[in-house]
């Protein structure tokens, strides 16, 4: 049986990322603790990465459909 698609909200993923660094950077937690929080992180990270590339293939999606088949490298504009 195929995995049901979770729908990640992107901004609240984010943020709990952002708190979990914040902790992770404070110094209190312990080794065990640590631990956790990074393997959350990852999963978070992930998670995150995933919704990004999801809105990425709307995006060149609806180009398409568009009949503006010049698709734009996102990347080119952090440079």
């Amino acid at each position: 049986m195929a995995k049901a698609k979770k729908t990640i909200n992107f901004e609240k993923t984010l943020d709990q990322l952002e708190e979990l660094v914040e902790d992770m950077e404070h110094g209190d937690l312990s080794l065990e603790e640590s631990l956790k929080a990074f393997e959350k992180g990852i999963k978070l990270t992930r998670d995150c990465q995933s919704a990004l590339n999801e809105a990425e293939q709307k995006v060149q999606i609806l180009i398409e459909e568009n009949n503006e088949l010049s698709a734009h490298d996102f990347d080119d504009d952090l440079e």
